[in-house]
């Protein structure tokens, strides 16, 4: 039988790209072809270039941009040097990283035909259009809601709809689910993979989410430095962990434990890199290999006997209009913690936080920090208690210069100018950001960015410092380090409070998790049994790391229970008998 043949929707020959001003290309040589009907993975470390690639694909680049382009691009038989982005957008849909950006219309089904409308399209067409898209990404009967009554996942899954109703026959979607917790990130996935096999449109997806791109995508291109260094299958390109770690990316974590059991001497020709694929691997690698934990957990610090460093007795916030949003939340925080809190969107988790902040008052019960009730700390009294990293550093710069920054709040509470001085040198010292002292503190990069707010906070001296999403948009290298600072900043005796819905990243920092859903705390554990917790995790939409996962497996196949959290430590318990 004849192997069909792929037609290619589209393709790029030997492209090249400055952005204008740029000495450093975007793009360098890049040669690609995308085929009809199937889903593009693209993986890269932040700069990579994926972006810019993606949009070359509808012509914004280089017709929205300038700058120098080389080399050509077709898609469905269009040169996009030669065809407006409006006749492109027939042909190719965008959907982008934040939903909150692409959402302008006062009710779905208005979000629907908005664009529909600028491209003079039928009016009896656009109402035709409207209830198949939203069929299509499973929102049927939300056409009359405003846009900001839909979850994260569903918000982003209306800007999909939007792009599907100009019928393209190429979907981009650069980093969809970044913004998104665990079950929104599932969503969009499972909707894309849907639309891509049910109607045949074409994707191409950035992403840094690993595990969801091994499994969805059917091919996968990763970029470095605007070239193209690897093209492959997801479990061709997933494999290949120590060329993932040379271009600062993360691989899926049943990779991951594979690879590393691998190097304890295993004979493993195929590493997996599903967690369905992992679940096998391990009862096979069962039959060959002792395996029982040789490792020793560390201990969480029992503090109880300690006054709480912040507290809340019977908490509760119901806003003006109605939203009941925490519901008798007591809870104690100590001297010296590494907490992470957990749960879906609207759990009650930035209510909480914006409690402590005093940003919000209680509707019922206290909030104490040191046990004085924060309604009677003013702002200053506060923020020497309390420091607040944001998700986006830029939200809380605002001074001209990374030192005019650090030193803002001194100056605020009325330090001397030589201990301010003292202050911002010491912080910026402690940062790593003496040397851009004097810099704009917009010119730096997004990392060094919540340094200086890290540095701005430690400068008052804080007892907790509150990490709010740190990881939102960061690639695996941003993330690491941003929670590296967090560490510095726990060893120096902070207690640390970390938000988060990336739930694979935290074994390694925290000692404690305070999972939230709909108002309440559900579960206040150490990490080792919070985690192990995967019917109350899922239960509120959070996905348990895949290293957890097999480490159940672990413990059903040997009827032991392994409260193992990471691939190093599943892989840790395969060993040979010494002879």
């Amino acid at each position: 039988m004849a192997e069909k043949i792929m037609e290619i929707i589209a393709s790029l020959d030997k492209v090249s790209y400055f952005y204008p001003n740029s000495k450093q290309p975007a793009l360098r040589n890049i040669s690609l072809e995308v085929y009809e009907g199937e889903f593009l993975g693209i993986i890269g470390a932040t700069g990579a270039g994926k972006t810019t690639l993606c949009l070359t694909l509808n012509g914004i680049v280089p017709q929205f941009y300038g700058g120098r382009f080389f080399g050509y691009v077709t898609v469905a038989g269009l040169d996009t040097l030669k065809h407006p982005v409006s006749h492109l957008a027939g042909y190719v849909g965008a959907v982008f990283e934040d939903p909150e950006t692409q959402l302008i219309s006062t009710s779905v089904e208005n979000e629907i035909a908005f664009a529909l409308e600028n491209l003079c399209v039928d009016r009896e067409e656009i109402f035709s259009r409207i209830p198949h898209v939203l069929e299509a990404v499973r929102l049927e009967g939300t056409e009359h809601k405003h846009p900001q009554e839909l979850s994260g996942g569903q918000k982003q899954r209306l800007a999909i709809a939007a792009a599907l109703a100009l019928q393209p026959r190429l979907l981009i979607l650069d980093e969809p689910t970044s913004q998104l917790d665990p079950i929104g990130t599932m969503e969009v996935f499972s909707t894309v993979k849907e639309l891509n096999k049910a109607l045949g449109v074409t994707i191409v997806m950035v992403s840094h989410a690993a595990e969801e791109m091994a499994e969805f995508s059917d091919r996968l291109i990763l970029l470095s430095e605007g070239e193209i260094i690897a093209t492959g299958k997801p479990h061709e390109i997933y494999s290949e962990i120590d060329l993932l770690k040379d271009h600062d990316l993360r691989p899926p974590q049943v990779a991951k434990t594979f690879y590393e059991i691998k190097k304890r001497g295993f004979t493993i020709p195929n590493i997996p890199v599903t967690l369905e694929e992992g679940i096998k691997g391990l009862n096979q690698l069962e039959n060959i290999a002792n395996s029982s934990p040789k490792l020793e957990f560390k201990k969480v610090p029992y503090r109880e006997a300690q006054n709480p460093l912040l507290s809340t007795e019977k908490l509760t916030h119901i806003y003006e209009d109605g939203t009941k949003a925490l519901h008798g939340v007591s809870l104690n925080i100590y001297e010296g913690e590494y907490c992470l809190i957990i749960g879906q969107n609207g759990a009650g988790k930035s209510t909480l936080v914006k409690h402590f902040l005093n940003l919000l008052q209680p509707t019922q019960g206290t909030v104490k920090i040191k046990e004085k009730d924060t309604k009677v700390l003013s702002v200053s009294d506060l923020a020497k208690s309390i420091g607040y990293v944001a998700q986006n550093p830029d939200n809380q710069i605002f001074s001209m210069t990374v030192e005019e920054e650090v030193a803002f709040a001194l100056n605020n509470v009325g330090y001397e100018q030589k201990k301010i001085q003292e202050k911002v040198n010491q912080t910026l010292e402690e940062m790593g950001l003496l040397e851009q002292k004097k810099d704009h503190p917009l010119s730096l990069p997004k990392g060094d960015r919540a340094r200086i707010i890290i540095a701005a906070i430690l400068a008052m001296e804080p007892d907790i410092i509150i990490f709010d999403e740190p990881t939102t948009g960061q690639d695996y290298k941003g993330s690491r380090a941003i929670l590296e600072v967090s560490r510095q900043l726990h060893e120096m005796g902070k207690t640390i409070i970390v938000i988060t819905h990336h739930l694979y990243l935290m074994p390694d920092y925290a000692e404690r998790v305070i999972i939230m859903g709909k108002g309440t705390v559900l579960l206040d554990a150490p990490i080792r049994e919070a985690y192990h917790k995967t019917d109350l995790l899922e239960s509120t939409y959070l996905t348990p790391p895949q290293a957890v996962l097999l480490s159940q497996t672990l413990s059903q196949l040997n009827h032991e229970n392994y409260p193992l959290l990471t691939p190093n430590e599943v892989a840790e318990c395969f060993y040979y008998d010494e002879i």
